[in-house]
């Protein structure tokens, strides 16, 4: 019986191989690799799908992060509030520029605590980062508020959110500046690394293109020290194709949850739930148990894979150490590490491999 695997791109692919295949061919045959019209095209064509002003295409998440932490001028002494339980590419967009993460806990959702958010403001607050997590967003018209009283910058990560609403407003346009990575399991995947920050700031936007282009506006003038990360032709062209069905796609992701929600009857494993006024675009499909370690373990042995997001939290990880945290400063991010599971969704999965995934959930008596 062949493994079901916890993503499966290829499926992608093939269900618009011809349209792909086009994209790729009209790039490879323009002679222009980098910054061209097909990166010109998937900007204007993202941002009205956000509904931002402007979209600027990046390398990926990462490089969108840290270029949003220093065009609103993140440095050195600039606390920036996050919550505790993200992939550790929200803190280091942080870090890399100088700032200093301050971790807050996540709600029963998986996402920012908004309470907490208040608390954790002292004088050297500059910004706060909303990562909405699995796909669902937080509640941004009060962490919106919350930042414009207290005088404080909003930084959305999106890297999991494609699509995703609060209100009428899509995840990246609450914030000053929205983050997207386009790795290729992303809701919205490349068919390698890539990114893009949606804003509806002239000024923010300007700034990015500027750092992702070596710090320079016109070609050989370098006004400050930037980087090389600009999405490529080849990626946007791809992007352009992906981005034509996102509706359905979108869609088929929360039809492949609502049989999941529907099928799963362990008293064992607790499902996803999801929070008044919020929308879930299911980027993951994340359980909570108990014997979360026996479980993948039984999954797996009955050919399902499972991911676990995330088995250590940022304020444990070696890299920031010297941030002096030790196990217990946070204690239900710590406690959602040693529970969550993923189980497997993506675009293409099949009704039968559901099925199979349910059953064996279902049949865990661990």
């Amino acid at each position: 019986m062949e493994r079901i695997m916890t993503n499966r791109m290829d499926r992608g692919y093939y269900r618009y191989q011809a349209e792909y295949e086009e994209a790729a061919l009209r790039a490879l045959r323009s002679g222009w690799y980098i910054l061209g019209k097909e990166v010109e095209a998937f900007e204007k064509e993202y941002a009205a799908y956000t509904g931002a002003k402007y979209a600027v295409g990046v390398g990926n998440g990462l490089d969108a992060l840290t270029m949003a932490c220093r065009a609103i001028g993140i440095g050195s002494g600039d606390e920036v509030i996050v919550q505790a339980n993200t992939y550790i590419a929200s803190v280091m967009g942080i870090t890399i520029p100088g700032g200093t993460p301050v971790f807050v806990e996540p709600d029963r959702y998986h996402r920012i605590d908004a309470d907490a958010i208040e608390k954790a403001i002292t004088p050297r607050t500059k910004a706060v980062m909303v990562v909405h997590l699995y796909g669902q967003t937080a509640p941004m018209d009060r962490i919106r508020e919350i930042c414009d009283r207290h005088g404080l910058k909003l930084i959305e990560d999106c890297a999991q959110s494609h699509g995703a609403h609060w209100g009428e407003k899509m995840s990246g346009t609450w914030g000053d500046i929205g983050c997207f990575s386009f790795y290729p399991s992303k809701n919205l995947g490349a068919f390698g690394d890539a990114g893009a920050i949606v804003t509806d700031s002239e000024e923010y936007r300007d700034r990015i293109r500027r750092l992702r282009n070596y710090g320079s506006s016109v070609r050989y003038h370098f006004e400050e020290v930037g980087m090389n990360s600009r999405l490529d032709e080849l990626q946007a062209a791809l992007l352009r194709v992906r981005l034509t069905h996102m509706k359905e796609l979108t869609e088929e992701r929360k039809e492949i949850a609502k049989r999941y929600d529907q099928g799963i009857a362990n008293e064992r494993i607790e499902t996803p739930e999801i929070a008044e006024g919020a929308e879930h675009v299911y980027h993951q499909y994340v359980i909570r148990c108990g014997s979360r370690d026996e479980l993948a373990s039984y999954l797996k042995e009955q050919g399902i894979d499972t991911i676990i997001h995330y088995p250590i939290p940022p304020h444990l990880s070696e890299a920031y150490a010297y941030l002096g945290h030790k196990k217990g400063d946070l204690p239900f991010t710590e406690e959602l590490a040693d529970t969550v599971l993923s189980i497997p969704i993506y675009n293409g999965i099949t009704e039968e491999e559901q099925q199979r995934v349910i059953d064996a959930l279902n049949a865990f008596r661990g």
